[in-house]
């Protein structure tokens, strides 16, 4: 039985959580074959604070996946033309098309966050959007894409506490900026802009999904356990493989190591 939201339980043990995650992963592998072959459409977003787990849950979601039918898009800030554009046309074009996944690390909903917050957008961007969300994703779903929308919600000790680790972290340093560490400041603000946009954009077409994520290893599994039991994904029946003989050589020889320029082995080094 899940706990309430916000009830502090204990962390999911690692070796649990790699059994279960990779049981998981492979049922993945069959929702993303079925996908294909089905020729269905399939859009997952992920939104939810700085730090809240996002990303190495995506990390996780396409870890086995064909990047041929599963993409991961990102989009950095929009170009100067693109400000000027419709503001959902930029996120149209990377819509999947018949047998294809695509995961959205931050979505269209970057407007009714981040912008409506920091002020990167007017008051009238900001209501234009929250009217036109609603009517834009039921057209997505009136056509047969499968939209999933999941929240990741952190609370504001957990986000400080990521946050002074990537401060410490040089391979992981990178992820934080100015900007999210303004959020800090901004806590209150953004709550009631995810408020505001839940009452707007929560639909009875493509509701929103709350990922408690103070722990990232249930979040992971939650997020994912929970993305397959709404999609009604089959067994495909794939072709029986072998591997072949190998025919007999011919005479084939490779030509001397000194005329290749092989890489230094810097593993040896490290052996001793």
């Amino acid at each position: 039985m899940a706990g309430k939201p916000g009830k502090r339980r204990r962390n999911v043990p690692r070796p649990l959580y790699e059994r279960e995650l990779y049981r998981l992963q492979t049922e993945l592998v069959r929702l993303q074959e079925w996908v294909r072959v089905a020729g269905e459409r399939l859009v997952v977003v992920f939104e939810g604070r700085d730090a809240a787990g996002k990303g190495s849950t995506i990390k996780r979601v396409a870890e086995f996946l064909n990047p041929r039918v599963t993409r991961i898009v990102a989009l950095p800030q929009p170009t100067e033309r693109e400000r000027t554009q419709w503001y959902f046309q930029r996120y149209t074009e990377h819509l999947p098309a018949a047998g294809e996944i695509v995961l959205f690390d931050r979505s269209w909903y970057n407007r009714a966050g981040v912008e409506r917050v920091m002020e990167f957008c007017t008051a009238e961007e900001h209501q234009r959007f929250l009217r036109q969300c609603p009517v834009f994703e039921r057209m997505l779903v009136e056509d047969g894409i499968l939209l999933r929308k999941y929240w990741f919600s952190v609370s504001d000790q957990v986000q400080e506490q990521r946050f002074r680790r990537r401060l410490e972290d040089p391979v992981r340093r990178w992820k934080l900026s100015p900007m999210d560490l303004e959020s800090i400041t901004r806590w209150e603000a953004y709550s009631r802009a995810k408020d505001e946009m839940f009452v707007h954009t929560d639909l009875a077409e493509s509701p929103w999904y709350v990922v408690e994520s103070d722990d990232k290893r249930r979040a992971r599994l939650n997020m994912i356990a929970h993305l397959l039991s709404t999609v009604p994904y089959g067994t495909v029946s794939v072709p029986a493989l072998e591997l072949p003989l190998r025919p007999p050589s011919t005479g084939y020889e490779r030509p001397p190591k000194d005329l290749q320029s092989y890489v230094p082995d810097h593993a040896a080094g490290l052996m001793g």
